[in-house]
């Protein structure tokens, strides 16, 4: 009996002394979010464009265009929401270099009037009429307005300036992103309609490139290749329509054609112009 309880105590013993080793060793090292150990270029610099010379330059147009967040091809531009590992929505990454004083923001596409982070944040609060209930007798509801501050997750569309031009020298036409703009609906804080886009500030994409090159978007194709919103938009993976051209009024489409179709077709016919020009230039 007396071997028993000595074998009984001794199994015991080993057992919680096995298990406190094992506790120790998965204490010891942190979980893996995968199956493989996971190494990125924390600095990379952004891939320099080919030199251009004004005198190579055959023919130049300046568009304006606009990316729709709510559609699924720009869905990389506007999630994740909130910070997943170390991957931002684009706002979020403009926001934070913004503060940090890694990026300039504009009040204007000519970038002539620079924007402090403090006029953001007073600038583009929004307002909103809320219902309350007063907490002592006789509990009356009344309506109040309350100042909501800018929220990345207001932002549902982006304008890009960009120059199209046939560069002579390399026989190719090519594209330049001068600028992009953050853009979100003005809502009435009475009514709550819309009243249309508000833009909110401009950055001079050259300069955002050294931030955006190593701010990390969800590539859909491969989960083994990390891409940049640089490589996003030197790629031009996203979907885009034409809401102004260069032109002598300095106007914008809506401004001279009524109805939204006609709209969107006088934008594809000055994507579809741009994309011929280069055919037009050579005979075969």
């Amino acid at each position: 009996m007396t071997r028993i309880k000595f074998v009984l105590v001794f199994s015991l013993a080993a057992f919680f002394s096995s298990a406190g080793l094992m506790a120790q060793v998965i204490d010891g090292v942190a979980p893996r979010d995968g199956f493989y150990d996971r190494v990125w270029i924390d600095e990379k610099r952004p891939i320099q464009l080919p030199y251009v010379r004004q005198a190579d330059i055959l023919w130049e147009k300046r568009v304006w265009q606009v990316i729709d967040l709510r559609e699924k091809i720009n869905h990389p531009l506007y999630f994740p929401t909130t910070t997943i590992d170390d991957r931002q929505s684009l706002m979020q990454v403009l926001i934070g270099s913004i503060n940090e004083g890694a990026i300039r923001a504009y009040e204007d596409d000519e970038f002539t009037m620079p924007m402090t982070p403090e006029e953001i944040r007073t600038n583009f609060a929004r307002q909103e009429v809320r219902r309350f209930t007063r907490p002592e007798p006789p509990y009356e509801e009344y309506d109040s307005l309350i100042v909501i501050p800018l929220s990345t997750e207001d932002v549902t569309k982006y304008r890009v300036k960009e120059d199209w031009f046939f560069d002579s020298k390399r026989s190719v036409l090519d594209v330049r992103i001068i600028g992009i703009c953050p853009v979100r609906e003005r809502i009435d804080p009475q009514t709550g309609e819309s009243l249309g886009d508000q833009p909110l500030f401009w950055v001079y994409f050259p300069e955002a490139r050294n931030v955006l090159v190593n701010a990390t978007v969800f590539n859909r194709r491969n989960d083994a290749q990390r891409m940049s919103f640089d490589d996003l938009f030197m790629r031009r993976m996203f979907n885009s329509y034409v809401y102004k051209e260069s032109n002598v009024y300095d106007r914008q489409i809506n401004e001279y054609i009524e109805y939204t179709l006609d709209q969107l077709l006088e934008a594809e016919r000055i994507k579809t112009d741009i994309r011929n020009f280069e055919l037009d230039v050579w005979e075969y």
